[in-house]
């Protein structure tokens, strides 16, 4: 196992701390690994959905991913940092259970999902019709943490499912990666986006200003990608973003259209309204129902509470951001600095105008 620091360019700088747990992450992950943690009592930590164990979480979870400049990554897997993580996860966890319940039959939870609201009242509804741009950017600042490795949570359900269902999922992660385009995948479109509203669009540059509730979103696909007892969960989580996705990527990108967005600042969006449509179809009749002719490879009741936490996460960070907007005040824990002009912003990826379609895409079902 390696013990010594390797540089990491890519990665981005630790966050601050934001409370005794997370101080106790970050304090350990400067040092090299293995060092001694020493938390505080856990028993009197406070609120799973709070920034102090949301940030200690997602720090911890980032190690799978793409880690942390001058970060040695042997703390991937060191043992009392996974075992900190562990009570961490057990906590949110039995969070998440708590606001889902007993989930009803699972035909009833994607019913739910695709049924759109008539007297909608969310970020996306929001932003279409009085949201400002500056709001605009506040949301691309939360979304940042998820959409800038979009995907990648999921791909842990690859190794995780019988073949015919992972054909399946596979088959749906090639568009999100771009279908053979770099330039084309998701998290290069959002890049893009982000640039064209005057953000910077380096992976992980924003963490310290993003909140818990957008945190909590993030965390709960890792949470579930990261367990093979939790991956129907993740077939869950899974299914609830491609039925979700189709009808608030179309409100968003009529919206940030009509604050000023060019069309690579549209683009990501546009691209969702179609492929997630044809996603969605793709995910419920050949990765979930054959997992269910299966059993025990998943159950319905796993699948549907994945949906649900991922939903109800959801609408956490749907909350909190109406509650600062309608109020006046910042949805970030710090406010952005003033919009650069065109000619100082980030320049990012510049994809072409239309979005790209695979031969093999049809109308959804």
């Amino acid at each position: 196992m390696p013990t010594a620091t390797r540089p990491n360019s890519g990665a981005p700088p630790l966050p601050s701390a934001r409370g005794p747990l997370s101080d106790t992450v970050l304090a350990a992950l400067r040092r090299p690994a293995p060092a001694h943690l020493s938390p505080p009592p856990l028993d009197d930590l406070a609120d799973p959905w709070g920034e102090d164990l949301q940030l200690a979480l997602y720090v911890c979870y980032e190690l799978h991913y793409r880690g942390f400049a001058a970060v040695d990554d042997a703390w991937e897997w060191s043992p009392p940092l996974l075992a900190l993580r562990g009570w961490m996860e057990r906590s949110f966890l039995a969070a998440l259970r708590r606001e889902v319940g007993e989930p009803p039959p699972l035909a009833t939870v994607l019913a739910d999902l695709l049924a759109e609201p008539p007297d909608g009242d969310g970020p996306s509804y929001h932003l279409l019709t009085t949201g400002t741009r500056l709001q605009a950017r506040e949301y691309l600042v939360h979304r940042s943490t998820y959409h800038l490795k979009e995907a990648d949570p999921q791909m842990w359900a690859v190794p995780r499912l019988p073949n015919p269902a992972k054909a399946a999922l596979v088959a749906v992660q090639y568009d999100e990666y771009g279908a053979g385009r770099p330039e084309r995948a998701h998290a290069e479109l959002f890049a893009a986006m982000m640039a064209d509203f005057g953000l910077d669009p380096a992976y992980g540059a924003h963490l310290d200003a993003v909140p818990a509730p957008a945190l909590a979103v993030v965390n709960t696909m890792s949470l579930f990608g990261l367990h093979r007892s939790l991956r129907a969960a993740l077939v869950g989580q899974f299914a609830a973003v491609e039925i979700t996705s189709p009808p608030g990527a179309a409100r968003l990108a009529t919206a940030f259209e009509r604050l000023g967005a060019s069309p690579r600042g549209t683009l990501f969006y546009r691209e969702h309204v179609l492929a997630d449509a044809v996603h969605e179809q793709l995910v419920r009749h050949t990765v979930i129902e054959p997992l269910l002719a299966r059993p025990p490879e998943c159950s319905e009741r796993d699948i549907a509470f994945g949906a649900l936490a991922y939903a109800r996460a959801e609408d956490r960070l749907a909350d909190h951001l109406m509650a600062a907007w309608r109020s006046g005040t910042c949805s970030l824990r710090t406010p952005l600095p003033e919009e650069p002009l065109p000619e100082e912003r980030p320049t990012g990826e510049r994809p072409a105008e239309e979005p790209f379609r695979r031969p093999s895409q049809g109308a959804p079902r």
